[in-house]
């Protein structure tokens, strides 16, 4: 289940890029709260802290206990949105989404396959994927990092749909239940271009028409040659 992670942060006053860019000349990063009962609330965070909770999760949902400075009571939230610079990847901006841990909240989990199946390790087949995730639904607790669904038992031309998918008891698949998530497909064998068989079929015929074009030629040349005499006499009765 998804880890629940505090982080300390600190109400934000000022908003726009330049604020932003002082704010990095110091190592903060700008943030907001939004969603929930309360209303929207600007934060700034440490580069330093934000950018070590990412690197320790173990999920993309991330459950994060917010400790705002000046309040007393911690405010729940889901992580919704990293921005990133293009050069570099520096955080530039964080938004929580807020949430009550006694509301059922939905989220998209990675889907993973378990094992080798059949098909592929002794029939040559493929594995195909085709759900990334799974969007589901429970409480902020119950969040998983991560689905897993067994596939070692597919054999050429099995499927896996979501409705065969296991999931925890207090995990509700929102995903539409016959949706394929995996399937095994048959090797693919590559044939001969039939162009190409054509091509080396009609190449005796070629080799035989210049065979007998240069036949043909043959006797032009002896007729040309039988002709030079007469070109001779005429040189001769003009002498």
């Amino acid at each position: 289940m998804a880890k629940q992670v505090k982080l300390k942060v600190e109400p934000r006053s000022e908003t726009g890029r330049s604020a932003a860019r002082r704010l990095k000349a110091r190592g903060i990063v700008p943030a907001v709260v939004y969603g929930g009962k309360e209303k929207s609330q600007p934060l700034q965070v440490s580069a330093r802290d934000i950018n070590a909770m990412l690197s320790h999760a173990s999920g993309e949902n991330i459950l994060v206990e917010l400790e705002i400075a000046g309040q007393k009571a911690t405010r729940p939230a889901l992580l919704q949105e990293v921005q990133h610079s293009p050069l570099g990847g520096d955080v530039l901006h964080v938004d929580f989404h807020a949430i009550s841990m006694d509301e059922k909240i939905q989220a998209d989990v990675p889907l993973e396959p378990l094992g080798v199946p059949n098909g592929v390790k002794n029939f040559g087949g493929l594995l195909e994927q085709n759900l990334r995730a799974l969007a589901i639904e429970c409480l902020p607790r119950d969040l998983p990092d991560k689905i897993t669904a067994d596939v070692s038992a597919l054999n050429i031309g099995d499927s896996i749909h979501v409705r065969d998918i296991k999931l925890p008891d207090s995990v509700t698949a929102k995903t539409p239940v016959d949706l394929t998530a995996f399937s095994v497909l048959a090797p693919v064998v590559e044939e001969e271009p039939v162009a190409a068989v054509a091509e080396t079929a009609a190449g005796p015929e070629v080799i035989k028409e210049k065979k007998e074009e240069g036949e043909a030629a043959t006797p032009a040349a002896t007729g040309a040659a039988k002709a030079a005499p007469p070109a001779a006499k005429e040189k001769e009765a003009k002498k």
